[in-house]
């Protein structure tokens, strides 16, 4: 076997798969990698998203944040939008939702020149969901029974990756909460249910 480096990339994890599958990959996994590798792409490629439509700052409430421009037309703002975030599991889907936050509090609805949002236009149904990963949670389960290193591996990936999601909102935005388990803490608390 061949010699792993500490935090493999997508394209490692898959070739690491096949070696040790004698190159036969399950359907469950192939699907997971393909979701994770869209989202390994969210900002540089694909079409449009809640993640990257929120982190536009034309889409911000200038007023509200204490923004302008600047002379070449950068937007430069005094105050960071304020959100929260939640992590969201179904049977077999991940998502990250974001809320802004409207006084204080979690807003839910939809907005449009609202003075107290921090987005000038806000649609739950185009902007709450930041993005999917489809089959994270049939996956985990499938690990607990079949699973191997690789398999470990990609949900791993999985986790860091959506870390670092999160890591570039918080560069733009002031996170004020995140409710639900990471995906470390979800993997953790199948795994102690299934014991």
């Amino acid at each position: 076997m061949s010699v792993r480096p500490d935090y493999p990339e997508l394209k490692e994890i898959n070739a690491y798969k096949k070696e040790l599958n004698w190159g036969e990959v399950p359907t469950i996994y192939h699907m997971l990698a393909t979701s994770v590798g869209e989202l390994d792409g969210i900002l540089t490629h694909g079409f449009d998203s809640g993640y990257k439509h929120i982190l536009d700052p034309q889409t911000w409430n200038l007023s509200l944040l204490g923004g302008s421009r600047d002379v070449a037309g950068n937007i430069e703002v005094k105050n960071k939008p304020q959100i929260m975030l939640q992590h969201v599991y179904d049977d077999t889907t991940y998502e990250l939702h974001c809320y802004p936050v409207v006084n204080g509090e979690r807003f839910d609805g939809a907005a449009k020149g609202d003075a107290m949002c921090p987005f000038v236009i806000w649609q739950p149904a185009t902007m709450r969901m930041l993005f999917r990963i489809n089959n994270l949670t049939s996956f985990m389960m499938y690990n607990f029974q079949r699973g191997d290193e690789a398999d470990l591996e990609l949900i791993k990936f999985t986790h860091f990756k959506v870390q670092k999601l999160i890591s570039i909102l918080r560069e733009s935005f002031d996170i004020i909460e995140t409710k639900g388990y990471s995906i470390a803490d979800f993997y953790l608390e199948i795994r102690r249910r299934h014991k």
